[in-house]
């Protein structure tokens, strides 16, 4: 089944999704530095059935676009706006707090966390206007340096 790469992008880092549409499902999420993101996509793309790559419109995603000119099908630009707000609600939805860290501050949890990935997510979200699960374990907060 074909898959589709959801980008969160940024000047010195972005978020990246790899999720599968029809069955609601996210099979990889990694943040990494900008300069990486053309040949880890070159690896996705030669690795899956990729049918679109979706790019939040916000910081560089132009560049981004060009970046990628190489995948020849389609590639949209999405609204991202208040993504990486919304991401930190989004990060406790995933990664539950259970036990008696349930007693201490929501924000211990993400300080100092990148949340990119999550921003990606959201951006997938918010374009299938639907929510995904995640497969197995995804560490959303994966550097690839």
């Amino acid at each position: 089944m074909p898959r589709v790469i959801t980008i969160d992008p940024g000047k010195s880092k972005c978020g990246i999704v790899l999720a599968e549409i029809s069955e609601k499902k996210v099979y990889k999420a990694i943040i990494l530095k900008s300069e990486l993101l053309e040949n880890y996509v070159r690896n996705l793309i030669a690795a899956d059935d990729i049918s679109q790559i979706i790019i939040g419109n916000g910081t560089t995603s132009g560049e981004i676009r060009e970046k990628l000119y190489f995948f020849k099908k389609e590639i949209i630009i999405f609204e991202e706006k208040n993504t990486t707000y919304r991401a930190k609600a989004r990060y406790f939805e995933l990664f539950p707090i259970s036990g008696l860290k349930f007693l201490m501050p929501r924000e211990v949890f993400i300080l100092n966390k990148n949340l990119d990935a999550i921003s990606a997510l959201i951006i997938l979200e918010d374009y299938c206007k639907t929510k995904f699960t995640l497969n197995q374990n995804i560490d959303f907060k994966t550097w690839l340096k």
